[in-house]
């Protein structure tokens, strides 16, 4: 079986990350067939994202789900967006425009 990998590089409200994705993990075709998708902040290094703190997640899907999204690029803009309208996100955010004295 042959693997086939897709890596992609995108900025996403001023983080660098990188999208690698494939389609076909498990090998299998039709029902049971299963993508990969992994997202990770390349600058700065870690960074968190609203889908993860540490600045990597690791992610199985149904390979039509990104299909039907646009493709893996697509599909991973659209859940940052959707994730960083939440409450704590977007306080997480607002913490880290403020300094603090200690």
């Amino acid at each position: 079986m042959t693997r086939s990998l897709e890596t992609h590089t995108i900025l996403w409200r001023g983080l660098s990350l990188e999208v690698r994705y494939e389609q076909n993990w498990l090998g299998t075709e039709g029902v049971f067939s299963t993508a990969h998708l992994q997202v990770n902040t390349v600058a700065p290094e870690s960074a968190p994202l609203p889908i993860t703190e540490t600045g990597y997640r690791s992610r199985f899907i149904d390979a039509e789900t990104i299909t039907e999204a646009g493709g893996p690029v697509a599909f991973v803009q659209a859940w940052l967006d959707q994730a960083a309208e939440t409450k704590s996100w977007k306080e997480q955010q607002e913490k880290a425009r403020q300094m603090t004295l200690f």
